[in-house]
């Protein structure tokens, strides 16, 4: 899966997901930091990437409808600690078939996800 991290998650997910077989960038390689949310999301779709973010304004079906990009997985801990969004965000790409999600709104919380799909 190509994936793209948004600026607000750990950058060692980058090497943690790479080794678990995906082609991983972050919004700091693309110079994207600090940019409007639009801005990344047009740029995350433009490279047919799924974006992972804890950003809210991702959450919005109304803006971003399942079916109409690459996925997004929104992610919302009760800690959001680097250490807690990586462990919890690598055990989801080890235990969920991911490559079921392009195209789909993901939620992953502390305890469950919840995936939209077309």
């Amino acid at each position: 899966m190509k994936i793209k991290l948004d600026e607000n998650l750990p950058t060692d997910l980058v090497e943690a997901l790479a080794h678990l077989g995906h082609d991983v960038d972050t919004v700091f390689q693309e110079s994207l930091r600090g940019k409007d949310d639009p801005t990344v999301w047009k740029t995350t779709q433009a490279a047919g990437r799924f974006l992972i973010s804890q950003d809210l304004y991702f959450s919005d079906i109304r803006t971003h409808s399942p079916g109409t990009h690459h996925g997004v997985l929104l992610v919302r801990l009760v800690d959001p600690s680097r250490e807690s969004m990586t462990k919890r965000i690598v055990e989801v790409f080890e235990k969920e078939d991911v490559s079921e999600w392009a195209g789909c709104n993901v939620v992953a919380t502390n305890q469950k996800i919840r995936v939209r799909r077309r």
